[in-house]
């Protein structure tokens, strides 16, 4: 049965993929879905921290530093390379050259990729080192602080 009127519907049954999720009356008032509410539902959780464990921030922080080790040659690479195809070396060694004069220094031997690169990666095995020993020095002062004080309170709020 088809009918021209908004208001009325055909009794013929309509497929689950075809079907309205909502039918308005015109005028009619829809109401939200069952079980919806107002608000918004927050859960809340507190708990306290009063260990962390040594070896898993060794390993963490280990892991962290080597990341960050290889960032580092990575960015040391690239800002090389552009100074080095912008003639910055060759431009300083001539300008010191020309108030020195000929031959006085030579800037570019200290910045010859291979002991840029030497001195990069000392300084990224040395970062490791320091930062793996210190977070895990670190650990071990939370522990004996958190056994002093009991603690430390953390509140997690999840909203739903």
């Amino acid at each position: 049965m088809t009918t021209t009127d908004p208001g009325r519907r055909s009794s013929a049954p309509v497929p689950d993929d075809e079907a309205p999720a909502v039918v308005a009356m015109p005028n009619a008032a829809v109401a939200p879905p069952t079980g919806a509410s107002a608000y918004v539902r927050q859960r809340r959780v507190r708990t306290t921290i009063v260990r962390v464990d040594p070896w898993t921030v060794l390993r963490l922080s280990f892991l962290l530093s080597v990341a960050v080790a290889i960032i580092t040659l990575v960015a040391l690479f690239l800002l090389w390379g552009l100074l080095s195809a912008g003639g910055v070396f060759s431009s300083v060694e001539q300008s010191a050259n020309d108030i020195l004069g000929d031959g006085a220094t030579t800037f570019t031997q200290y910045f010859e990729f291979g002991q840029v690169f030497r001195v990069g990666i000392l300084l990224a095995l040395a970062d490791i080192v320091l930062l793996t020993a210190l977070a895990t020095l670190g650990a071990f002062l939370f522990n004996l602080a958190t056994s002093l004080t009991g603690g430390l309170e953390v509140s997690v709020v999840e909203d739903q």
